[in-house]
């Protein structure tokens, strides 16, 4: 295992979204950091532009598709890990509408897989399988803050694959006593979201308006839905600050307090991006999910209790951040 205080950590989803972000993290805090990529094609390069060349050069790129057993094993029979953060997913609930067999593969039984193989060739490594604020479905507003203990009852394909694997990763934490937990994020955005997910794809619209590429109209979805939005590199360093406390076989909800309609978000970018008063926005029906989830407002007592996390960057500036990434994203 690695020497004291530098940890070996395997990072499932490191092209992703929230993966670079915390790739980030742990190779700041002097950590070993492998990141999982599903083949040698380059793809990998594509992180560079949230990740530094110097954390760059320090990320060990391992390849292989966790959807394939054999593949995961052969990664397992020859490295070693103090903990592994499975990010990996299809992450986006439209899609699942479009392919839920293959969200499902990939969420479920994915996951699933991994479990296998670290409870087959490294027992005492740490397992966080990234659940999702999906699992509970669409609760009713007046039922109250959303905490862990609330049914599960996903409404989209994407759910249900999360759901899938989240109870597993939990009853092998309980019944077989392995070090697994799980995570369930609210929603969170910031640099290198995807222009397909909300408010991304607002600021993306915003930063083209401005180049002149598209024209002041900007299209968006079902704005009166409610949520609290949190910063990435807050939701990561709350995953990060689980791996060494956790409870095996628990569930822990990430997320902010300040609830808002999704309308304020791009308010602000709007504001931010010096466009107030000179767009036009229009819903456009691609937009908007087949069953809308109407609000989404987390309890996460459980892991602030338990590891003194808050989220500690204010939302102007994950907006600002945003606006800046696609600015640099995008050419004129």
């Amino acid at each position: 295992m690695a020497e004291t205080g530098s940890k070996k950590y395997l990072i499932t989803g490191i092209t992703g979204f929230a993966g670079p972000h915390l790739a980030n993290l742990l190779c700041n805090e002097d950590h070993q950091v492998f990141g999982l990529v599903r083949s040698s094609n380059g793809r990998e390069d594509d992180i560079r532009d949230v990740v530094s060349d110097k954390v760059f050069s320090k990320i060990k790129f391992l390849y292989g598709d966790f959807n394939d057993l054999h593949a995961i094993e052969k990664i397992f029979e020859t490295q070693e890990f103090d903990g592994v953060f499975h990010l990996g997913a299809q992450s986006h609930p439209p899609t699942s509408f479009i392919d839920p067999y293959g969200t499902f593969i990939t969420n479920a039984i994915g996951t699933i897989n991994i479990a296998e193989v670290i409870a087959k060739y490294q027992p005492m490594c740490n397992y966080m399988m990234c659940s999702t604020s999906e699992v509970y479905g669409a609760p009713l507003e007046e039922q109250g803050d959303i905490y862990e203990g609330f049914p599960i009852n996903p409404v989209n394909p994407y759910g249900v694959g999360k759901a899938g694997g989240d109870f597993y990763v939990r009853e092998r934490g309980k019944t077989a006593g392995l070090p697994f937990y799980v995570t369930r994020a609210f929603s969170h955005t910031g640099p290198r979201r995807g222009k397909k997910f909300s408010i991304s794809s607002d600021a993306y619209q915003l930063i083209r308006i401005k180049k002149g590429l598209q024209e002041p109209v900007i299209k968006v979805g079902t704005m009166t839905s409610k949520r609290v939005v949190i910063d990435v590199r807050d939701c990561v360093n709350a995953y990060y600050m689980l791996m060494d406390k956790f409870e095996p076989g628990e569930a822990y909800n990430v997320g902010g307090d300040e609830l808002y309609p999704m309308q304020h978000f791009l308010d602000i970018m709007i504001d931010l991006s010096g466009l107030k008063g000179k767009i036009k926005q229009e819903i456009d029906p691609a937009l908007v999910r087949p069953i809308d989830i109407p609000v989404q407002k987390p309890d996460s007592t459980k892991l602030r209790d338990l590891t003194g996390w808050k989220p500690k960057i204010p939302l102007e500036k994950t907006l600002q951040d945003l606006l800046d990434y696609w600015d640099r994203k995008i050419e004129g």
